[in-house]
């Protein structure tokens, strides 16, 4: 773990929980990919930096998620570096308590006020392709989170961000995190039709080919889109087709996954209503949906 490997040229990442892109600007400058969960992978990051002699010029984050950010404050205080974050993570980056807020739908409880969910505040700027190092090119990736982007490198590498979970993680816990379903798809299907030399998910393995992950993550889409349809097939309250899902893929709950799935379960209740495979009742004050 927090190992440097080398891409392609001059496109490296670190493997870690959630891998640290690495591009040089210079003999002697780099950019890193966001910058891991916390602070302490921050320092192993800088460490790996000062070993091989190069200066860190900027963070680019790929989005706000605290897994991804968790490194800025650390590398921006020891370092002086920039960071720049895409449309409103930019916001979410600069006032990491809006990360807990939206997933929990109000004022976070103690037990979401915590580093896997609230990252330290880091300066961030709003990324441009003007600050962007020459030949690195932006990739709009919405859907699992606000204005999520990846990054092609000059060495036709892709950072691909959190857009595909491996095939042990859509296994295991079977729900993904996902912000917007409608966009998600959407990703999913221009990021299957990329070409590159090599592929980088954030919290898969680096590869050449991603088709069949790509696939994988689609159809695990439609099968929860599937099995929330299934479940409504009587009217239930947001509440219960969120308890039907954990009882469904046997997921323990705990105040941190019910934020969690419970919003990305709300997104899908969104996503089927507007693609009309639902519909809303209200009767005794509650909303209820049902399959149509």
């Amino acid at each position: 773990m927090y190992e440097l490997i080398k891409a392609a040229g001059n496109s490296y990442y670190i493997e870690s929980p959630a891998k640290i892109g690495v591009y040089l600007t210079g003999s002697d400058e780099a950019v890193l990919i966001d910058s891991g969960s916390d602070k302490d992978a921050g320092r192993r990051g800088r460490k790996i930096l000062d070993g091989n002699g190069w200066r860190l010029k900027a963070i680019l984050n790929t989005h706000s998620n605290a897994d991804h950010i968790g490194g800025n404050s650390y590398l921006q205080r020891q370092t002086g570096c920039r960071i720049f974050a895409p449309g409103a993570e930019c916001c979410f980056t600069r006032h990491t308590f809006l990360e807990p807020s939206l997933l929990y739908g109000g004022y976070p409880p103690k037990d979401l006020r915590h580093k896997f969910l609230l990252a330290e505040e880091s300066d961030a700027e709003p990324l441009e392709d003007s600050v962007l190092p020459e030949g690195l090119e932006v990739i709009p990736l919405p859907g699992h989170f606000l204005d999520m982007v990846g990054f092609r490198t000059p060495d036709d590498v892709i950072f691909l961000a959190d857009c595909l979970s491996s095939q042990e993680t859509l296994d295991k816990y079977g729900v993904a995190f996902i912000y917007d379903v409608g966009a998600y798809l959407q990703t999913l299907d221009m990021v299957r039709g990329l070409q590159a030399r090599l592929f980088i998910p954030s919290h898969a393995a680096a590869s050449e080919d991603i088709i069949k992950l790509v696939d994988a993550n689609i159809s695990k889409v439609h099968e929860v889109s599937d099995r929330i349809c299934q479940l409504c097939r009587a009217p239930l309250s947001s509440d219960e087709v969120i308890a039907g899902i954990f009882r469904s893929y046997s997921l323990r709950i705990s105040m941190e996954q019910y934020a969690l799935v419970g919003s990305t379960v709300r997104s899908y209740l969104s996503y089927l209503k507007d693609s009309g495979r639902l519909e809303t009742e209200m009767e005794d004050s509650m909303i209820r949906w049902y399959a149509v």
